[in-house]
């Protein structure tokens, strides 16, 4: 089925913004001729430019946390100088395969200087050299780390929150389900930006999605499911078949012309089915992953305000 042209429909700044990252992959010269290797270097040199737009903040500190499943770099990001702050541990996009602390830094500090919350980066293990349930088991143990350990590092593990974009998001949720089923308790909020929740078949995913706009046409969906689950309905995997009761409230970016829009869509009504407060906000003329756009496109700068006004309202 052909997918629409929805060129005409993105606003001048996303239009500019594919260009400069398009300007971006065309400056790229690999360093391996391994496929996948030029990929995350690609993907690595194109996020270094969204990046190079300066966020202060009082403090920033690399961390590592050892899990069953090896050591978990993190980033925690203060937007202050005081004890006991409420901390949202975020998981970072990027298909599971794709990704850093660095691809997604600047992300990481507008949400902690505009919520005034501590933002801890989780940068999970990628696929498919690790499949699920890897990344799933390292953020839920960093959500048990901050939950016994957390004041150690000046932060209140009373008041967390768990948040993501795209693949991040997915994981983000099912730490949530994770931790309900531990019965952990602190999750104040979840802020899922974009994610991919188990939708095998929707509208969205027949008419959106391009190779050379947003990276996910449907051989790039393929690969990036494949590469981190071989069983997509495990109930780890395919997260809208969970229950959803005594979830904290949720907020829910999703995108217009997302490929994974109906994904959130679907989410949104299945959680307020089951009881859980929900904000959706649907963010139109933008690609998915737009969050990265947010030095050009105005709309990025207000989804970042939008979930961290969100994140305020949930202490």
């Amino acid at each position: 089925m052909a997918k629409i042209n929805i060129w005409p429909q993105l606003s001048p700044e996303s239009q500019q913004a594919v260009e400069k990252s398009r300007e971006q992959y065309a400056s790229f010269t690999a360093s391996s001729a391994d496929p996948l290797t030029a990929m995350r270097e690609g993907y690595l040199h194109e996020r270094r430019y969204w990046n190079s737009f300066a966020v202060a903040l009082a403090s920033v500190t690399d961390l590592a946390l050892d899990t069953a499943h090896g050591a978990v770099p993190l980033r925690l990001y203060k937007p202050t100088k005081q004890e006991n702050l409420p901390v949202l541990l975020y998981a970072h996009g990027g298909g599971f395969m794709l990704g850093n602390l660095d691809t997604h830094d600047r992300i990481c500090r507008l949400l902690a200087q505009k919520s005034g919350w501590a933002v801890l980066a989780i940068d999970y293990s990628l696929a498919p050299e690790k499949k699920f349930p890897v990344q799933a088991d390292q953020v839920l143990a960093v959500l048990q780390h901050v939950a016994t350990q957390g004041q150690t590092l000046g932060l209140d593990p009373t008041r967390m929150a768990l948040g993501g974009d795209s693949a991040g998001a997915h994981l983000s949720l099912g730490a949530a389900l994770d931790a309900k089923a531990a019965g952990l308790q602190g999750v104040r909020a979840l802020l899922l930006y974009y994610g991919a929740y188990g939708l095998k078949d929707s509208a969205s995913l027949r008419l959106y999605g391009w190779a050379d706009l947003d990276g996910l046409g449907d051989e790039d969906r393929a690969t990036y499911q494949g590469s981190y689950s071989d069983d997509r309905e495990h109930a780890r995997v395919h997260l809208l078949k969970a229950d959803f009761s005594g979830l904290p409230p949720s907020f829910i970016g999703a995108v217009a012309f997302d490929p994974l829009r109906d994904d959130s869509l679907a989410l949104d009504a299945l959680m307020q089915g089951q009881g859980v407060t929900t904000q959706l906000a649907v963010y139109h003329g933008v690609l998915h992953s737009f969050l990265h756009y947010s030095a050009l496109e105005p709309r990025a700068m207000q989804a970042l305000e939008d979930g961290a006004a969100f994140l305020k309202a949930s202490v």
